[in-house]
């Protein structure tokens, strides 16, 4: 009967690239099934795993194995770098269709530096080898393919790069789980530092970050935003534990936050609204932690996309790098000749095209963003108005309290 994998992915293409693999690197390469049986192989089995597999229990096999670890790679993302049951080293990368997995390339066996005694020592704890065994072993593992572990990462790379595309939706599916994983450890880095700060002194939402979130939305930072929203995330996972639907709650309170916010950032009412419905409609559905926190994080991306919709498509990058290289470094001194270095355009050129693409002045939307971080600071701080004049950039405090009544229709000690 013919396998699974290969009615969604094409056997002869599959076979010159591991054939290329293995011609040009010369380590063991493998096509897997999804139980980690083997399909396909290059290159040599090992007379170090002919030896070795005498004594693994059938329970304990190295199919098993491979395919436990090529799970473990869906829910990293990326390729999996594992020590197997003779401590040897191998990269395992998941094949993948919606999430389920269909098989896996393994790489090796190989080592990371060159054989020695204590290769076998943790073998001989958990097996019955014999001495003798044991010396023929190291005999054996004498002709491993040694690989330093900064190659073994560029390797891993390789392999992502020219397999991740063998499956359509594969590619997409790995870079999001990744990215869960990565805010799934950003988030848990919030919970232990509220526990380390005592419940005493974190007993009231931290409403600072919260407008905080929103002024960086605003400013277009996208990177900051996130941080802050897992920030935030970590808050209500530490004040109410893992309730989902709580959480599913506080999900959507933000969404109107952040709603709000785009549009006071420049997003029309009719996209915003259309962004709103979607959340509205699939936060109540998700299942897990893990989706609910990561469309939060998409919602930011898309609130920020829908504050440059009217940017021509061939500038939105550059505005885009633009309004974050300024939300960034507002605080400093910023000419327009500074922000038009960054973006390699000539300043009069981009002066025009910044004009065209926000509808603001460079200058305006820099004093834009300076009057948002005043407006927290005046709200959030008992700091005198010449010093945060000086943290928003501005040259002094008269100049600020103009800009800031122009903006605002008030003065800084009205709006506090």
């Amino acid at each position: 009967m013919k396998p699974y994998l290969y009615t969604v992915v094409n056997k002869e293409h599959l076979s010159e690239m591991l054939d290329t693999i293995n011609q040009l690197i010369g380590i063991p390469i493998q096509v897997l099934d999804e139980e980690g049986t083997i399909l396909m192989a290059f290159g040599e089995a090992t007379g170090y795993c002919t030896l070795f597999k005498r004594k693994l229990p059938s329970s304990d096999s190295c199919a098993r194995l491979h395919a436990n670890a090529s799970k473990k790679a869906i829910n990293l993302g990326e390729p999996y770098i594992f020590s197997c049951h003779a401590n040897l080293n191998h990269i395992v990368f998941p094949l993948i269709n919606q999430n389920a997995l269909f098989g896996s390339i393994l790489a090796g066996p190989f080592l990371m530096t060159e054989p020695d005694s204590t290769l076998l020592e943790d073998i001989a704890k958990h097996y019955a080898f014999t001495t003798s065994e044991l010396l023929e072993l190291y005999d054996e593992s004498k002709a491993l393919l040694v690989i330093p572990p900064a190659q073994v990462t560029y390797l891993s790379k390789m392999i992502f790069y020219m397999f991740s595309g063998l499956i359509s939706d594969s590619k997409q599916q790995l870079i999001i789980n990744r990215n869960k994983l990565h805010q799934q450890s950003r988030i848990n880095e919030s919970i232990q530092m509220y526990k380390t700060s005592g419940a005493a002194r974190v007993s009231k939402y931290p409403y600072e970050k919260e407008r905080l979130l929103i002024t960086r939305l605003k400013t277009g930072d996208v990177g900051e935003a996130k941080n802050l929203l897992n920030d935030l995330l970590g808050y209500v996972f530490f004040s109410e534990g893992s309730n989902l639907e709580v959480i599913k709650s506080r999900a959507l309170e933000l969404c109107a936050l952040l709603s709000r916010a785009a549009i006071e950032g420049g997003a029309t009412s009719d996209s915003i609204l259309r962004v709103n419905n979607q959340l509205l409609t699939v936060i109540p559905t998700l299942n897990t932690i893990e989706d609910l926190c990561y469309k939060l994080q998409e919602a930011i991306d898309v609130f920020t996309d829908c504050m440059f919709e009217h940017v021509p498509s061939k500038n939105s990058e550059i505005v885009k790098k633009a309004i974050q290289y300024i939300s960034q470094n507002f605080a400093n001194p910023l000419s327009l000749e500074d922000v038009a270095d960054q973006v390699h355009l000539n300043p009069t050129y981009f002066s025009t095209m910044f004009k065209q693409s926000t509808g603001s002045s460079f200058k305006e939307y820099l004093n834009m963003v300076r009057i948002e971080e005043s407006k927290r600071l005046l709200a959030n701080t008992d700091y005198s108005l010449i010093d945060i004049a000086v943290a928003t950039g501005f040259e002094d405090q008269s100049y600020f309290s103009k800009v800031f009544k122009k903006f605002t229709g008030l003065t800084p000690k009205q709006y506090r």
